[in-house]
């Protein structure tokens, strides 16, 4: 094979063809004196990332096709381009090699190698499934995926720590961060805007940890929520109402209950002649709106300097004439400056926060803003929020994997010094199926919310029958 990207050239003293080399069909040799030996059975075809002598051959034939390429014209490629060249390389070197491979096992292998170079090796397949919900990875030998809320133990291996290091490098380098002994915890995210983690050693005991986060290429719709179960009709047709109103909402819930996929779909009710800004960690929102601004915080150089907080974003964000400000996760002391701005002109902010319970939630606010060192009253604070947070939407994945929307709570205002509540809506828990789903069914508690009337002043119409806590949400729809 002679590539022009490539700098090796078909050699006159290649090896000559092993049997297993020669094609189909082929005429046989000229039979020798002594009787040929019989041709052992071809072991069956194996998957490429499991077997150790597999995984060792990729990463051995990887390292030659990096002195084989020439990097000063690998940009010229296109990406089915270069995946034809590694495949007539890697098909070379494999019969030099003398490996045992029928074609179906050459072009896995090729796949392979081509994902070692240029994607995130043993993991890509994995990312490539759109029915995987999260990666988790406990050093090189370990690899869980969760489907349908439920973790199992995924075909695929790293060759050893320095394997998965130069991976989580990889991935880093990109988005302009950096993970080493002295920094030894990162935040990142994919190309495909997939959140990233990774913990190194000494933080790391028995190798690099990863916990990928994937999100779909399409943000799941309001009506696919619907569809699966996440929501009745009407409590979904109610939040939308509630955030084209510009009711300023709160997302609460714990980790991988599906916060983010919520607030992308709420925000599908915001007018799309607005102006959005986000903030985040690792920027990884997908709003459907032609005027969106996205910002994402920094981390410190390796000097300690450079670090740009939330903080620091919220408060250059309201310099920036923004409609409505949306924050990624709300988790320390810029809580305060959001407060601020959904107190000044910002109503219909949106923000994710950490918590069990949309009281939860308030306890957190309080203690986030408490974090900034501030000389501010706690009454004062209370006030804040009471005045600020219209809607704490509470999301939970339950014991079988499901992800609901289990209350929908209003702030009223202040009674003395306590925040006062009402649920609205709420999952009513009935019992456990035969195959350990969770049974049970939303209901309304029977209150009117306050934010009703200007839903309604905005023309948005809402059937008040859907208030009554004698129906069965999921089944009676709109």
């Amino acid at each position: 094979m002679s590539g022009r990207f490539f700098r090796r050239k078909a050699r006159a003293d290649a090896p000559a063809a092993t049997p297993q080399d020669k094609p189909a069909g082929a005429p046989p040799a000229q039979a020798a004196a002594a009787p040929a030996p019989e041709k052992p059975a071809r072991a069956e075809p194996r998957p490429v990332a499991l077997g150790g002598d597999l995984l060792s051959a990729k990463l051995r034939i990887h390292s030659k096709l990096i002195d084989e390429i020439d990097l000063s014209d690998l940009d010229k490629l296109d990406d089915k381009a270069l995946r034809r060249q590694v495949h007539a390389l890697v098909a070379e070197i494999v019969r030099e090699e003398r490996l045992a491979m029928n074609a179906a096992e050459v072009a896995s292998f090729a796949s392979a190698v081509f994902d070692e170079m240029t994607g995130l090796g043993p993991i890509e397949p994995l990312l490539q499934d759109d029915s995987i919900c999260d990666i988790l990875i406990n050093g090189p030998g370990q690899v869980y995926i969760e489907r349908n809320g439920e973790l199992e133990l995924a075909p695929v291996s790293f060759a050893d720590d320095d394997h998965l290091l130069r991976i989580i490098n990889r991935i880093v380098a990109q988005v302009g961060r950096r993970v080493d002994e002295s920094h030894p915890m990162v935040d990142a995210r994919l190309a495909d805007g997939s959140r990233f983690n990774a913990a190194i050693a000494p933080i790391a005991v028995d190798g690099p940890l990863v916990s990928i986060r994937k999100f779909s290429k399409k943000p799941l719709t309001i009506e696919k929520l619907i569809a699966f179960g996440a929501m009745p009709a009407c409590v979904a047709q109610f939040l939308q109402g509630a955030v084209a109103a510009r009711v300023t909402t709160i997302i609460s819930g714990g980790t991988g209950s599906g916060k983010t996929t919520l607030l992308n779909a709420l925000s599908s009710a915001i007018s799309h002649k607005e102006r959005l800004i986000t903030i985040e960690d690792a920027a990884e929102l997908q709003l459907q709106q032609p005027h969106v601004a996205r910002m994402e915080t920094r981390p410190p150089n390796v000097e300690g300097k450079g670090e740009i907080r939330q903080r620091e974003c919220v408060k250059n964000a309201l310099r920036m004439r923004p409609d409505r400000v949306i924050l990624g996760e709300v988790r320390g002391e810029e809580a305060f400056d959001m407060l601020q701005a959904m107190n000044t002109g910002h109503e219909g902010s949106m923000a994710t926060i950490h918590a069990n319970t949309p009281r939860d939630a308030i306890t957190r606010l309080e203690q986030m803003v408490a974090m900034g060192g501030l000389n501010i009253t706690e009454e004062a604070v209370r006030g804040q929020i009471a005045s600020a947070i219209g809607l704490i939407v509470q999301a939970t994945r339950l014991a079988d994997g499901q992800r609901k929307v289990v209350s929908v709570s209003e702030i009223t205002g202040m009674e003395g010094h306590v925040i006062q509540m009402q649920e609205i809506f709420h999952f009513e828990r009935s019992g456990t199926g035969p195959d350990g789903e969770v049974l049970g069914t939303h209901r309304a508690t029977g209150l009117r919310p306050k934010c009703l009337d200007e839903m309604l002043t905005r023309g948005l119409n809402f059937d008040t029958r859907w208030f009554d806590p004698a129906l069965d949400l999921n089944r009676e729809q709109p």
